[in-house]
């Protein structure tokens, strides 16, 4: 460590004392102070501050800030220096802010700011605040302890020579079984979307390992930061791709201080919201078929159930349904409750679609009749005589329950199987708007909803219906919606989603590389896009994938290349690591040539490791395999709710969204991996899973996607 080094490592080690100090004596006070659980609204005020301050200083004991930036404001004098944490952390006696929260309006510059000697700006709430930037610091800090200062700036040098070092460094760390916050290494471009405004659509274009559910988890813990007074954590909702992605991520919010905010998959919150009137039909089938080896691969069609059901085209299509049915969705007679009194029918649509015409259909329905309910009881109030009234008054009650047997209550599903069979339709659905469902879909369809089941494509247009018929409840709206792997929504997913959101507060991301649910997602960010008017979109690109080594990101990019037309590729970071490896062996070498490369990369410096099969059969043959040869490793399914970490074993499929340090892919041969988009998407996420290691098994001719110039070739024979 040279003098310079040393004499900065020493002034972060005086600054990180006080620091420390400060936080455990006002942490031991609140500790000390009795938590107030009286009914004066005042001091449950003060005791929601109080804990606040208690949460905030426990997560800022261990590490109290990450950075320091040095700026002198235009019209100061003074350069002062910034030090930015997870939580604000103010000097009792002073008031001076001694850490500043990562999501105020001035650590921006800390992100944004990327050298030169021009001045640089932040928006304040006062409005722009221009000034120079001194100097540009990085630190670690563990456990109270100062493991490494960096600077990253220096104005008196102008030079950025070791920006990405400590950005390398953080990257070169291991992985264990949960994704981890990035507050100390968020770059320029990931900023901008995590301070993005509110009300907007923002849709971002991430590939693999350019950080993107991490930027969105980062931008809802800024959002309740910046909007704290409009917007509520229990009101924000995360959609994942499956309930494990949930678990692996689950630790980031907390980390950022952010508790409360819903987390789900679309499946089980639509459920959820229709009281679990339908049954999921096992989704396994579906994928097994879209992901199965050999010629019987689908190919993407715009007639499939997912695509069709998916679309806004369907949705129009129920809008027209509903249309129709909404006209004549009242009685067409009279009601008689008894000889001599009459309700008139113009006096009942008068209610229906006059009175009561802001409230949804079956809403209406209810109001409707309970109006009838009160004109029946006002007649009889005019009967004095008691016997005559109360056979009347039986008598009313029986004729109104077949009456209202030609008025019957639908729910969404009861509708939504009436539109794909003739039985049971009323007259008011021609049998025209029965031909504009694909023939095919129509009967599928019809033999599932028999047993009460449903795909995965008709939640959207289920829940559509639903919303038609019973509105939405207030304590059901989102203040904002991340979505993730949103590739793999629909654009009918998108818009039920939109009028459930206030504002239209979105934070949609994806990759349309690793679009591997074709069958059901979209091809391209317009589908999405053209939901919502252009002054209420943004649309962003991250290109630079931080996960991967640069071999490890060149080898995947050249598999998307052979088999995808126009190609996102990935930009790497400058990590270099070992170049990966292809094992090529025969079908009796192939089970002992994963053993030796497990224990190969446990020798090394891995903690994670997956063993990537095509299908989940195959993963499920090969674990029993490992099992069986004494190797403890995790197998996981579709149905998995928990990411234990260690070794796992899995279909490639169900990587998409998780990282490991070491990946090898079983069977990369051209029998399981053609040149086809769907195999080069497969592939490509596959390899992208791989931070540090990648090793291909092939126990036959190699995949086409592969090219070999990128990789170390090992030809093993099996033993004898």
């Amino acid at each position: 460590m040279d003098t310079e080094t040393q004499s900065a490592y020493q002034e972060e080690l005086q600054r990180l004392e006080q620091t420390s100090n400060e936080i455990d004596k006002q942490l031991k006070r609140l500790q000390a102070t009795p938590v107030y659980y009286g009914p004066d609204l005042t001091e449950q005020a003060l005791e929601v501050v109080r804990e606040q301050a208690r949460d905030n200083l426990g997560k800022a004991v261990e590490e109290p800030y990450f950075g320091r930036l040095d700026f002198q404001e235009t019209g100061h004098s003074a350069v002062a220096p910034l030090y930015i944490g997870k939580a604000g952390v103010e000097d009792e006696r002073t008031g001076q802010l001694l850490v500043i929260d990562w999501r105020a309006p001035v650590a921006s510059l800390f992100y944004s700011f990327t050298g030169g000697l021009d001045p640089a700006s932040y928006e304040s709430p006062d409005g722009m605040i221009e000034g120079l930037v001194y100097m540009k610091r990085n630190l670690v800090i563990r456990k109270q302890i100062l493991q490494r200062v960096v600077d990253t700036y220096n104005r008196e040098e102008d030079s950025l020579a070791v920006g990405d070092e400590f950005l390398l460094y953080r990257l070169g760390e291991n992985k264990d079984n949960k994704l981890r916050d990035i507050v100390s290494t968020i770059q320029a471009e990931q900023d901008r979307i995590i301070r993005a405004a509110k009300n907007t659509a923002l849709i971002i274009q991430g590939v693999a390992g350019s950080g993107k559910t991490t930027v969105a988890l980062h931008r809802l813990a800024f959002l309740l930061y910046q909007y704290r007074e409009q917007i509520r954590a229990e009101r924000m909702v995360i959609f994942a791709p499956n309930s494990m992605f949930l678990d692996y991520i689950s630790g980031v919010l907390p980390e950022l201080g952010v508790g409360n905010i819903q987390q789900s998959t679309f499946t089980d919150w639509v459920l959820d919201v229709l009281e679990n009137e339908v049954k999921l039909a096992d989704p396994s089938l579906t994928l097994q078929t879209w992901f199965a080896v050999g010629p019987k691969r689908p190919v993407i069609d715009e007639t499939a159930p997912g695509r069709f059901k998916g679309s806004i085209t369907f949705k129009q299509y129920l809008d027209d349904c509903l249309k129709l049915f909404e006209e004549s969705y009242v009685p067409t007679a009279d009601f008689l409750p008894w000889e001599g009194a009459k309700l008139p029918l113009a006096m009942i649509r008068e209610w229906f679609f006059v009175e009561n015409k802001h409230y949804p259909m079956a809403k209406r329905r209810e109001r409707v009749i309970a109006r009838i309910k009160r004109w029946m009881e006002m007649q009889l109030d005019k009967i004095w005589e008691q016997t005559r009234k109360k056979e009347l008054k039986k008598k009313a009650a029986q004729r109104l329950r077949t009456y209202l047997t030609g008025w019957p209550e639908y729910t969404s599903f009861t509708f939504y199987k009436m539109l794909f069979s003739e039985q049971g339709r009323p007259a008011s659905l021609p049998p025209e708007l029965l031909a504009r469902i694909p023939e095919g879909i129509q009967a599928a369809s019809a033999k599932l909803f028999k047993k009460k089941e449903v795909q995965l494509e008709d939640l959207a247009p289920l829940l559509y219906i639903h919303t038609r018929l019973n509105g939405i409840a207030s304590d059901q709206m989102f203040d904002h919606v991340v979505i993730d792997e949103a590739q793999d929504f629909s654009p009918f997913q998108v818009a039920v989603l939109d009028s459930y959101t206030r504002n239209r507060s979105f934070t949609i991301l994806g990759d349309l590389s690793q679009g591997i649910h074709a069958y059901q997602g979209i091809l391209d960010w317009k589908e999405f896009s053209s939901l919502f008017r252009e002054e209420e979109t943004g649309y962003f690109e991250l290109e630079r994938s931080y996960r991967s080594t640069m071999e490890i990101i060149q080898f995947a990019n050249q598999v998307l290349q052979r088999g995808v037309e126009h190609p996102l590729l990935a930009v790497p970071v400058f990590r270099s690591g070992n170049k990966v490896r292809v094992l090529q062996t025969d079908a009796k070498g192939r089970l002992p040539l994963v053993q030796q490369a497990i224990a190969t990369l446990q020798q090394g410096n891995v903690s994670t490791i997956a063993i990537v099969a095509r299908t989940e059969k195959l993963a499920e043959e090969l674990h029993g395999q490992l099992t069986a040869a004494g190797i403890d490793a995790n197998l996981i399914t579709a149905k998995q709710r928990v990411y234990r970490g260690g070794i796992s074993v899995l279909p490639v499929y169900l990587t998409k969204g998780l990282e490991f340090d070491a990946v090898v892919l079983m069977d990369i041969t051209a029998q399981h991996y053609e040149a086809t988009l769907i195999d080069a998407k497969l592939l490509y996420v596959g390899c992208t899973r791989a931070l540090h290691e990648l090793w291909l098994v092939a126990a036959g001719e190699l995949s086409p996607l592969i090219n070999t110039d990128d990789a170390d070739i090992v030809t093993t024979e099996s033993p004898q």
